[in-house]
């Protein structure tokens, strides 16, 4: 509790009768001493409030005719405080050291004033300041740091509003430096001079701050502008020197040596990273069908696309990682059987040769017919609460992993649909499965590789390429779209493709 604050250093002179606080300021403690509050209505309970707020043990005593409820309330909490509901008595004044009025009444409160004066007992009497002893200061209180703040009884307001200030201004960490300064001067020997002289050391740092901070700034400033001439050096250095022109030539005689489809190869890898990275599927279907319309073989598609993917698949994968698309539990679950699935799938393929998966590619194709017929149904009907307990992810995985490999593609739409179906949600479904997806891919290409090599470069650059770039804003689009919309696009995007591998087989 405390009457006033001021500075504890030197005091300033000041002329008699210039405009200024002459309160004197004391830090009291309140337990030791027995207060009496007249009056418990609003003003009565703001009073109480500050008693309590700053010394919970305080001994007081609250005599009104009338009692708020929300002054008893706050009376129960504090086992020191009691509460008498009958006007004041001269009586109640018997041992009591502090008096505050907190009554409407004026001509009351200055006679209960002037009977506490003779008994030499100090008063506040609220919003009165003409019959107060000493005044209630606002406080800014970190821990052990306690700040009261009083404008001579002439703005209250004002005093709360240096009180805001002053709490916004002050960090909370100040106790700790309290605590710690407390600690050292614990530890310090010497005499009382000694002891003042360490400590004013070691709070230097507290007052010498903003030169600190300006010192780091003009630093900053220092090293930047080295740093800029360290640049133009190097600047100067390079178009000195280097032979940028002949550089520019040779880079534009190479591009003319690649494929004249080279750019559109690239567009290529995007939209199909694009779509595959945002539904979970459609990367071999959407590459394929551009890389055709190009005119390039057939063979060389199948090969390029095979390995392109790997890297494709592998940016977004971490992708959708990074934004929190995957279900780590799921992945778990997928990528063992997966990766088996793929190399088992690559060697049969090698050993039996693509007769062989003619077969498999219209049983695939007519089952993702299937269940894009059945995500287009989904996407107009009500979402059921309860869905059926999907179990057999590993299976579903192996044979996944088994046909991407072997039938040419399916991991998609074969994983990803199914799940979906099974009422999972598209958005973790799509991120798990495409970074399982990398790990599935990177078996088989590796396993191609071994037994087959690698052929068409400039293919597998550009789809590469293309991927890299897509696979960012691809992994941000997963789970934005509407559930209905990513359905219905996911429906017609699987219906497509087995409708397409259908004809090709009937051709």
């Amino acid at each position: 509790m405390s009457t006033e604050i001021k500075n504890n250093g030197a005091s300033e002179d000041v002329a008699v009768g210039q405009d200024t606080n002459h309160l004197f300021p004391v830090f009291l403690r309140l337990e030791t001493l027995e207060v009496l509050v007249v009056g418990a209505g609003k003003v009565g309970l703001e009073k109480l409030n500050a008693i309590l707020g700053n010394a919970p043990a305080a001994r007081v005593s609250v005599i009104a005719t009338n009692i708020s409820e929300d002054v008893k309330e706050l009376a129960a909490k504090y086992e020191h405080v009691t509460i008498t509901e009958r006007s004041f008595e001269d009586s109640d004044l018997e041992g009591k050291d502090l008096v505050i009025i907190a009554i409407n009444d004026k001509s009351v409160s200055q006679s209960i004033r002037d009977i506490a004066r003779e008994r030499k007992i100090l008063v506040n009497a609220a919003d009165k300041p003409d019959q107060c002893d000493f005044y209630l200061s606002s406080v800014v209180q970190k821990g052990n740091l306690k700040i009261a703040i009083s404008t001579n009884g002439k703005s209250p307001t004002a005093a709360k509003r240096i009180k805001e200030v002053l709490n916004a201004a002050l960090p909370a960490e100040l106790n700790d430096v309290i605590n710690n300064l407390h600690v050292v001067r614990n530890r310090l020997n010497g005499n009382f001079e000694y002891k003042v002289k360490r400590l004013n050391e070691l709070t230097k740092i507290l007052v010498e701050r903003d030169t600190a901070e300006k010192e780091r700034r003009w630093r900053k400033i220092a090293t930047y502008s080295l740093v800029t001439f360290a640049l133009m050096l190097v600047g100067h250095f390079i178009f000195s020197y280097l032979p940028l022109r002949q550089m520019a030539d040779d880079t534009i005689n190479w591009y003319q040596t690649l494929d004249p489809n080279f750019h559109w190869m690239v567009l290529a890898g995007f939209l199909a990273q694009l779509v595959d990275g945002a539904l979970g599927m459609g990367y071999g279907v959407t590459s394929t069908t551009i890389l055709l319309s190009m005119g390039v073989n057939l063979a060389a598609i199948s090969g390029s696309i095979h390995t392109a993917e790997m890297f494709a698949s592998g940016a977004s994968g971490y992708s959708h990682y990074k934004f929190g698309n995957v279900n780590k539990k799921l992945f778990k679950i997928l990528v063992i059987p997966g990766v088996i699935g793929a190399i088992i799938g690559a060697i049969c393929l090698k050993e039996f040769g693509e007769s062989h998966s003619k077969y498999l590619r219209p049983i695939l194709a007519s089952y993702t017919m299937f269940l894009g017929l059945r995500i287009l149904w989904n996407a107009f009907r009500k979402q059921k609460q309860k869905q059926k307990k999907f179990k057999r992810y590993g299976a579903l995985a192996g044979a996944g992993g088994f046909l991407d490999s072997f039938g040419g593609g399916g991991w998609g739409p074969i994983v990803t649909t199914t799940l979906i179906t099974k009422g999972r949600s598209p958005r973790f479904v799509i991120g798990s499965v495409s970074l399982t997806e990398f790990f599935v891919t990177l078996a088989s290409a590796l396993t191609f590789f071994t037994l087959m090599g690698v052929s068409h470069w400039q293919v597998i650059v550009a789809l590469i390429i293309g991927g890299l770039i897509a696979a960012p804003l691809a992994a941000k689009l997963a789970g934005k779209l509407p559930r209905k919309t990513a359905l219905i696009l996911l429906g017609c995007l699987v219906i497509f493709w087995s409708v397409k591998i259908i004809i090709k087989i009937f051709q």
